[in-house]
């Protein structure tokens, strides 16, 4: 993402003022893409790594990507919700931008306590794909989402381990894409995540091995 493309907006919220970073490619753009980041109370904010490294790979895909601070992070007001009001912030965003960029397809992706939230959001804003990397189920209730949700996981994940997520997933059938050495913030995968996220955009899965959950 080159730094030209980059704004600042401050958003109503139904907590009042939502801090985002939007990067929008303009004429080239073919779709919204709205980035959740993990736990605001154990330092997660819309600049984390894995989030960044979303936002990099929907951009370069031409996606309008707009990455919020969740309430009490940055500029951003209201306090922790629970994911309850977290949800109900990203919803009012989505919101947003359709008001702002027209009636586009829109992208759903989280990661962590992020990725939570989305599975939310999902049932109530009409979304084209939701993408979910290292989902925190084994300590939110996430919802159940469509087959064709990408879910990235890796192996060696101590914070949600890969256990509880193909727990989560196996009666929905839903395919894990496992990342082998892979811990919470994929460090050292960054770049593994980016290249799996562009290809299950455009229609393909590969680049780690898939799991059935």
């Amino acid at each position: 993402m080159h730094p030209s493309t980059l704004t600042e907006a401050l958003l109503d919220g139904p907590a009042g003022t939502i801090e985002v970073a939007i990067n929008d490619p303009g004429t080239s753009r073919r779709g919204l893409a709205l980035i959740a980041h993990p736990h605001p109370l154990q330092g997660g904010t819309r600049d984390n790594k894995v989030v960044t490294t979303l936002a990099r790979a929907l951009f370069s895909l031409g996606y309008c990507v707009w990455r919020p601070n969740f309430r009490g992070v940055g500029r951003s007001a209201g306090v922790y919700a629970e994911g309850r009001g977290e949800a109900d912030d990203l919803v009012r965003l989505a919101e947003h931008m359709l008001e702002r960029h027209g009636e586009q397809a829109i992208l759903l992706a989280g990661f962590s306590f992020g990725a939570f939230v989305q599975t939310q959001v999902a049932r109530r804003v009409r979304a084209e794909r939701l993408a979910l990397v290292a989902p925190a189920v084994n300590r939110f209730d996430a919802e159940p989402v469509a087959a064709d949700t990408l879910v990235v996981h890796g192996d060696q994940d101590a914070v949600v381990p890969l256990a509880a997520v193909l727990a989560w997933a196996q009666p929905q059938s839903l395919p894990i894409v496992v990342i082998p050495g892979g811990e919470h913030f994929f460090h050292g995968r960054l770049t593994q995540l980016q290249r799996i996220v562009v290809h299950w955009c455009r229609g393909h899965r590969g680049g780690a091995a898939s799991t059935q959950g």
